[in-house]
């Protein structure tokens, strides 16, 4: 028996309770002013909070835990001070509920406005030394993967999977590529795969990355993967937002799900999943 909230297209139901929540805990001035100013400054004190907006301690207060109980915020100890900061999931979560409620995410591909002076082609072996320096960029971004040495060529040819590799050329340079991974090695799992894209510092905000994701879908829809996945820290709202617009969905956000440079970072996990149509 089909659901209605099964239907291709019709957000699901536990989705639907959970922004409402959010949006109900914004349903008040003080709080969005709040959280405004939070963002704004990274980390500050309620009494700090108290006196940007004018309002009382106790009035204050209750309205901070609030956006912490809804996890907007989170609030630590300083000796008898109250620091409140952001929770970086918000950053992702709260744009990406006004965007599925919207329906602007529902899209099944990906926007066909693509710049004509790039070009995406099949990865070739002269192309390694421009992929690893590419991977090299991202590397000491801080925010592109948790991998903190590019690693080998064998290895990444060992892993990527053949005809899901590519790379996006701009005057004959290689201004970015992308491939895609087996998540696993069962049989059930066969037509899902992890996606990785970089590009080109020098090429950034040209459309490389929506071109190579536009190669990516379409030609994972052609062979039969059924469900694209990966992992973006939350900092890297420039490839949320890019993904999003290739018809991924946030599934959700993995908190501390592994240490990066000592650090204990979160991940927002996004997915792509073929037309009900087109699934066999």
């Amino acid at each position: 028996m089909t659901t209605q909230a099964s239907r291709p297209g019709l957000l699901p139901a536990e989705d639907a309770a959970t922004y409402a929540e959010w949006f109900a805990c914004l349903a008040e001035p003080t709080r969005v002013r709040l959280l405004h100013a939070v963002a704004a400054t990274g980390t500050i004190s309620v009494g700090e909070l108290t006196e940007q907006l004018s309002i009382s301690q106790s009035t204050c207060s209750h309205h901070v835990r609030k956006l912490a109980e809804a996890g907007f915020v989170l609030l630590h100890k300083e000796g008898t001070i109250t620091r409140v900061s952001v929770n970086t999931a918000c950053c992702t979560g709260l744009p990406h509920a006004a965007d599925a409620v919207m329906g602007v995410i529902s899209r099944p591909c990906c926007p066909d406005d693509l710049p004509g002076d790039v070009t995406v082609r099949d990865l070739r072996d002269a192309d390694w030394s421009a992929v690893r320096r590419i991977y090299a960029e991202g590397i000491a971004t801080g925010n592109a993967t948790f991998e903190t040495e590019v690693p080998a060529r064998k290895t990444l040819e060992a892993k990527w999977l053949t005809g899901h590799r590519w790379v996006a050329e701009i005057d004959g340079d290689v201004a970015g590529w992308a491939a895609a991974t087996p998540t696993s090695n069962r049989e059930c799992y066969s037509g899902v795969a992890e996606t990785s894209v970089y590009v080109d510092e020098r090429f950034r905000g040209r459309g490389v990355g929506k071109s190579l994701l536009h190669k990516q879908v379409t030609t994972a829809d052609a062979d039969g993967l059924w469900t694209l996945q990966t992992s973006i820290f939350p900092e890297n709202r420039a490839s949320i937002a890019l993904h999003a617009a290739a018809g991924f969905r946030t599934v959700g956000i993995r908190e501390r799900i592994a240490r990066h440079h000592g650090v204990w970072r979160d991940t927002v996990f996004l997915e792509r999943r073929r037309s009900c149509e087109d699934s066999s």
